[in-house]
């Protein structure tokens, strides 16, 4: 698919926009104030795929946590900064690799221009984030509401801002938990901006609804060469955001490695226990960070001719199943023992 082409923006040596792939992000859930348990959690974000992580920054004693956090860490740091601008420097100053903030609700032009101007001297971006819940009275007014029209103004009102300062060092995020305006209003922003964007639902909610929404909103956006980083917002550990997002690039082809389950929805034909085995595969596959699609199939209808495509994959029957790699059967297994099979096979190749 052809991508919108954006501007260039480095974030702590990751390069987003232009014709870098699509970066995944997630937010840290741990307390501010305990640097370990921040640490700890990046760690297996990183482990896991994600590319930039952003952090709470509600206090002064978080942002003294800053060069602590960076010390143990390898993925850029994001701060995220609501109303005091004092903080926003001082995250900067303390070695944030990008700044979240809200121009409209960091305290007035000459607050937003001391934090444009410590951004700039130490060639640190910034992320304009409008959202549903922090649009201006005017806007809400004039539109009736929250709609896409209201959102895009409301980004650009206030990349604006920065813009008219000479800092155009800039990523602009508009987030509604409503994912026909997200769409429309990240489609309506596109056409106006070359700024690049980061793509979300707000308030997506659990793993399965938000994952969901995410998934219809980010991959429409995505489809239509719109996004230049995505975050699937979920009320659950972060690590299964990372997981959502990977699935969501790779399902458009636009991120490679991490083994890719696929599995029949079984029916009567099934002979062994898919819904099982499946779920096992994917759970003992998810560190592998190989590009690899791995099949698990109920019967031989649907594999191995339908998973013909899959570079590894169990065909089961009446308590035994075969394994088969590309469409060519390799061996039969007693149905006990196709999963460690399968895994030996993943393994082999791995």
């Amino acid at each position: 698919m052809a991508r919108r082409k954006t501007r260039q923006v480095n974030i702590g040596g990751v390069s987003i926009g232009g014709d870098n792939p699509v970066a995944i992000q997630s937010m840290c859930n741990k307390d501010g104030h305990d640097a370990a348990a921040v640490i700890e959690q990046i760690k297996m974000l990183e482990a896991s795929g994600c590319h930039i992580i952003r952090i709470a920054v509600p206090d002064e004693e978080t942002a003294d946590n800053i060069p602590v956090i960076k010390r143990e860490t390898c993925i850029p740091l994001v701060a995220d900064i609501h109303f005091d601008h004092r903080l926003a420097i001082k995250a900067i100053e303390k070695g944030a690799d990008k700044i979240r903030i809200n121009p409209g609700n960091i305290g007035g032009y000459e607050k937003v221009r001391d934090v444009a101007k410590a951004a700039s001297e130490r060639h640190i971006p910034i992320r304009v984030g409008v959202n549903s819940g922090s649009l201006e009275k005017d806007l809400l007014e004039r539109y009736g509401g929250v709609t896409a029209e209201s959102l895009t103004e409301s980004a650009l009102r206030n990349t604006g801002i920065l813009e008219d300062m000479g800092f155009e060092d800039i990523v602009i995020s508009i987030k509604s938990s409503d994912v026909r305006i997200c769409i429309d209003a990240y489609k309506l922003l596109s056409q106006k901006t070359d700024h690049p964007l980061h793509l979300g639902v707000t308030e997506a909610g659990t793993d399965l609804t938000g994952s969901i929404k995410s998934a219809v909103a980010l991959g429409t956006l995505l489809s239509c060469g719109i996004g230049d980083t995505i975050r699937v917002s979920l009320s659950s550990d972060p690590i299964n955001e990372i997981r959502a997002c990977r699935i969501i690039l790779k399902s458009l082809g636009l991120y490679t490695g991490g083994v890719d389950v696929i599995s029949c929805p079984t029916c009567a034909r099934t002979g062994i226990d898919v819904i099982g085995i499946a779920s096992r595969v994917e759970e003992l596959t998810k560190d592998i960070d190989k590009d690899l699609k791995v099949a698990v199939m109920g019967c031989a209808v649907n594999g191995p001719g339908e998973a013909r495509d899959a570079d590894i994959g169990i065909a089961g029957g009446k308590g035994e199943g075969i394994i088969f790699a590309h469409g060519e059967m390799l061996r039969k297994v007693k149905e006990e023992e196709l999963l460690d099979a399968l895994l030996e096979e993943i393994r082999r190749v791995t």
